[in-house]
Parts: structure tokens; sequence; C-alpha cells
């Protein structure tokens, strides 16, 4: 029976990672995409290029998603920490 909730538990902890993860991987993995596209097409080997628009992007992306990913991990480990005394009997 505890074996099935620690396994629960460990999809749960995946999931709530890929929800809070994708808001930031996604965008700067696009923005990533298109300007490695722009550097192959203009033949500019500029490490900068790429590494400025992606933080700025990440930067972004955390002033608009930070506040909904941060109550997602907090409600996550409330529920968590609520569920210990269950398993301590």
């Amino acid at each position: 029976m505890e074996t099935d909730y620690f396994i629960g538990m460990a999809q749960q902890s995946l999931w709530i990672l890929a929800l809070a993860s994708a808001p930031l991987l996604l965008p700067v993995l696009i923005v990533g995409v298109l300007l490695g596209m722009v550097q192959a097409a203009t033949s500019i080997n500029e490490q900068t290029l790429t590494f400025v628009p992606k933080l700025i992007v990440a930067a972004i992306c955390l002033a608009i998603f930070g506040g909904s990913i941060l109550v997602l991990l907090t409600d996550f480990t409330r529920d968590l920490f609520a569920q210990i005394p269950a398993l301590v009997r």
C-alpha cells in the first residue's frame, strides 16, 4: 500500500515539474530555434546573439508566469506535507 502511495507521488511530482517548467522552456526553445535558423541563414556565429534574447524571453516568462508557478509548487508542497501524518501511523 505504501509503495503505491510513493509511486503515485513520484508520478504527481513529475507532472508538477512538467507544468512548472513548460512556461519557461517552450518560449525559450522557440526563440532559440528561430535565432539558430537566422544564424544559419546569415552565417553569423556570435554566441551572445542567441544568449541575450533567450535570457530576455526567460525573464519575461518568469514575470508573467512566475506567480502561477509558485502557487502550483506551494499547493503541491502543502498537500505533500498534509499527507505525512497519515503515513506515520
